[in-house]
């Protein structure tokens, strides 16, 4: 029994998340994003400015992966407050069903007319989201960044 108990203890103390395996699910996300049902139509412009293909040094022996992309949101309608609410809930959904991020609401953001602000992490394997509305086009700017992460 006590050996169960040792090897059950020390199996939970792995060497944490690597910028391997954070990687590899930011490169999903990538794929996830172009082959959504409202992201692959034209109209929408996606456009992955960045892929995570490059380490960027940000500690000793230390690195991250970025993804920037732009997408719009379509026409612009005279309901500016509108069309970014509206926009905020496709992304939410979309980064919480589809790409499976939690995302954190930030409810004093309703009041804001001219851009709003979305953030979603997945603590495994350790990537944040952030995303900004704004009224004029592109309509979305999203960069995720896995966390400053050892290669293995």
């Amino acid at each position: 029994m006590a050996v169960l108990l040792v090897g059950g203890v020390l199996s939970g103390c792995g060497p944490g998340p690597t910028l391997a395996a954070a990687t590899a699910e930011l490169r999903k996300d990538t794929q996830r994003l172009e082959t959504d049902r409202f992201f692959k139509n034209p109209l929408t412009k996606l456009r992955i400015v960045e892929r995570p293909d490059k380490d960027l040094p940000c500690d000793k022996g230390k690195f991250q992966r970025v993804l920037h992309a732009t997408a719009d949101y379509g026409s612009k309608p005279s309901d500016v407050d509108g069309r970014l609410d509206l926009a905020q809930r496709l992304m939410e959904n979309t980064l919480s069903q589809a790409l499976h991020y939690t995302v954190t609401y930030d409810f004093t953001q309703v009041d804001w007319e001219d851009a709003r602000l979305i953030e979603g992490r997945k603590d495994v394997p350790g990537i944040t989201v952030k995303v900004i509305l704004v009224p004029e086009s592109p309509t979305w700017r999203l960069v995720a960044k896995t966390d400053c992460l050892p290669r293995s």
